[in-house]
């Protein structure tokens, strides 16, 4: 038996990701064109590569079908509950930083904070008749978020596109989304509330508590986690 590592298929997040294990001696390899998603695993024995969407790790190591994965810190804490009990963080990887925020539009002078959002989302459903609409991919971190902070008045609605642009287009007033550089939020017009920073995301790699490991499996294990400290 040997350890399944689970990598993200493609882009500059599985480029970055082949350079880190790289720099640590470890050569990950992707087999044929880019169309196929199996490859190999060089420089440590009893481990193998398979290629994943970023957003398909996260449930591959919460049923252990996977020892490893790496994926960023958003998908994990939004996409499996209790997701401690699930999964371990092994490494921080230094790339793939990205902030979970929420932002409203510019012209909204008097909103800042989650204290103004909260009195303007009151002041939308009274002057509505409904609940103003957040627009977002996370509902489950956005949620408890804002729970926390005792906002109450909203929905969140899914986005399935560009999340920067539901406001422009009126789907939503305003959005949660994860942003690196804010030029988008920028372009689209939107301002980030002083403290609606829901999370700080990075790739990290990942250890499956739910997978079943032989001894086998925990001697490649311990020599890969040894390799990468």
């Amino acid at each position: 038996m040997t350890l399944k590592l689970g990598v993200p298929s493609k882009g500059r997040l599985m480029e970055k990701t082949f350079g880190w294990f790289d720099r640590h001696g470890i050569t990950l390899t992707r087999s044929g064109s880019d169309r196929e998603y199996a490859g190999s695993v060089s420089g440590i024995d009893g481990v193998d590569l398979v290629l994943l969407s970023a957003g398909e790790v996260p449930r591959e190591l919460a049923s252990g079908r996977i020892h490893l994965g790496v994926t960023g810190t958003d998908l994990v804490h939004e996409k499996l509950p209790l997701w401690e009990q699930q999964v371990e963080e092994i490494a921080p990887l230094g790339f793939g930083h990205a902030d979970l925020i929420l932002a409203v539009p510019r012209f909204w002078v008097d909103v800042d904070t989650l204290d103004d959002l909260d009195a303007a989302a009151a002041a939308f459903r009274a002057r509505h008749g409904h609940r103003m609409r957040i627009a977002t991919k996370y509902h489950r971190l956005v949620h408890g978020f804002l729970r926390e902070a005792g906002v109450a008045d909203y929905q969140l609605v899914d986005s399935q596109g560009a999340t920067e642009g539901t406001v422009a287009n009126e789907t939503a007033e305003m959005i949660a989304d994860i942003t690196s550089t804010g030029e988008t939020l920028r372009a689209n017009h939107l301002k980030i509330l002083s403290d609606g920073l829901v999370l700080r995301s990075q790739a990290t790699l990942w250890r499956s508590r739910t997978a079943v490991v032989s001894d086998q499996e925990k001697a490649a294990l311990k020599a890969l986690t040894d390799r990468l400290q």
